[in-house]
């Protein structure tokens, strides 16, 4: 179904063999791993992704399909910066529309507080090669005619895009397959095999694949799998809601976050809708064991997420979710094949009035599809991108709702961090140690 998130009822397009062997496994077929396979193939590899359900079945496309760099933390920014650029190779590279546009994105600010946010971000971010400005309450205006809020002023990053996820990412992956990747669908990932305490290969459903390199990019399903290898991240899940209106007239070409509610033009010429700054937690093991360590969070923001008693059956967090197993066990990942939580119903009706009240001239705003993701979040507001404590193990995950945008970036650090290449960046913000080496944590920027 056009414009609507990858699931089950897609037939899967990666039915190949799995292969006996690869230069390095991915776990996890989501725009990191999909990423990491494109770039690994370019270099010559053999790379192979295994997963569970579909492409881009879960967060990868679901989520509001933006591809920002500002309100980037700080180590995150010069990553993002080059995601830009190779958002645009790619769109060049697959020869398929994956709605790319260079639209600008914009943050409101309602007050003068708010706007200081803004303000004290691009003074530290711009000496990064952002090209944010602060807009003016005329400005506002004039990107936004029609709007019936005013605001004080306005967070805007012209060289900020958006694209259609569940466009891009299977497009990416068919062009990993050109370049000599193979994926491997309705193939979950069971258990490291070790040698001398190193990887030696994988086993999966559909048998074993011999490798000495890893890569877990499972997005909410990566700290279950890594606890069972004795590694701990202290992930959880929440729930974001998000609406796709049916074709309007065009109001805003690029995407704008302000007043609870988030918005971005669509190829369709519909917009996709979200409540800004509402995510649902529910509640389950994890939250209690990793509950020191979210701490800091919480009582910098404790009422930012809204809290379920009860986290439902086969999630990853669930209470009767399976934590330990063998490889020849079935895992909690083939009970659930995709992720697909439904969507807060309430939350829907109150994103599309807030919509329809903010832009009056539109009419009756239609809801034409809604559907809800689960976004990996860690402590701090960034992701976990290292070597894992297993000689073989790498580790991307925990991009907090972020990854879509700054998937290509990561996707390249990767094939260059498991093949002994320049990462590029600075990575010392994203170790995994962090959580355990005593460091204090430092939150990321709510924006």
């Amino acid at each position: 179904m056009a414009g609507f998130p990858i699931s089950m009822g897609n037939a899967p397009e990666f039915e190949g063999a799995l292969p006996e062997a690869a230069d390095v496994v991915i776990i996890g077929a989501g725009v990191i791993g999909i990423a990491s396979a494109y770039y690994l193939a370019n270099k010559g590899l053999k790379p192979v992704v295994v997963e569970k359900g579909r492409v881009a079945g879960e967060q990868s496309s679901r989520n509001w399909g933006w591809i920002r760099q500002q309100g980037r933390d700080l180590a995150e920014i010069p990553i993002m910066v080059e995601a830009n650029r190779l958002w645009k190779e790619i769109a060049e590279a697959v020869d398929e529309d994956i709605g790319l546009n260079v639209c600008g994105l914009t943050y409101f600010a309602e007050t003068q507080e708010a706007l200081a946010v803004y303000e004290d971000w691009l003074e530290q971010a711009r000496p990064l090669g952002v090209d944010s400005v602060i807009l003016s309450p005329a400005e506002i205006e004039a990107k936004f005619p029609g709007m019936t809020k005013s605001y004080v002023g306005a967070l805007h990053t012209p060289s900020d895009m958006r694209a259609e996820p569940f466009l891009a990412v299977p497009a990416l992956a068919r062009a990993a397959v050109a370049a000599g990747a193979v994926i491997v669908e309705d193939c979950a990932a069971r258990a490291l095999e070790r040698e001398n305490g190193r990887v030696s290969g994988l086993v999966t459903e559909k048998g074993i694949i011999r490798t000495q390199e890893v890569i877990v990019a499972g997005g909410s399903w990566s700290s279950l799998f890594l606890r069972n290898e004795g590694v701990n991240i202290p992930q959880l899940s929440v729930r974001a809601t998000v609406v796709q209106t049916g074709a309007v007239p065009d109001i805003h070409q690029g995407g704008a976050n302000g007043s609870k509610l988030a918005f971005r033009r669509r190829e369709d010429g519909g917009y996709t809708l979200a409540a800004s700054g509402f995510h649902e937690t529910f509640v389950g093991p994890d939250c209690f064991r990793h509950f020191r360590t979210y701490l800091p969070q919480l009582m910098e923001a404790p009422f930012s997420h809204n809290y379920r008693p009860m986290s439902p059956k086969g999630y990853p967090d669930g209470w009767g979710t399976r934590r330990r197993w063998r490889g020849g066990d079935v895992t909690p990942f083939e009970k659930m094949r995709i992720l697909d939580p439904a969507p807060n119903a309430r939350k829907v009706e109150e994103i599309r009035a807030r919509f329809e009240a903010l832009f009056p001239a539109l009419g009756k705003v239609e809801v034409e599809r809604s559907w809800a993701g689960m976004i990996d979040a860690t402590p701090d507001v960034v992701p976990v991108v290292d070597r894992a404590p297993v000689e073989g193990l790498s580790i991307c995950t925990g991009m907090c709702g972020h990854g879509f945008g700054i998937g290509p970036a990561f996707g390249r650090i990767m094939a260059d961090m498991v093949t002994g290449g320049d990462v590029g960046h600075d990575l010392h913000r994203f170790r995994l140690s962090r959580y355990s080496d005593g460091s204090k944590l430092i939150l990321g920027p709510d924006l």
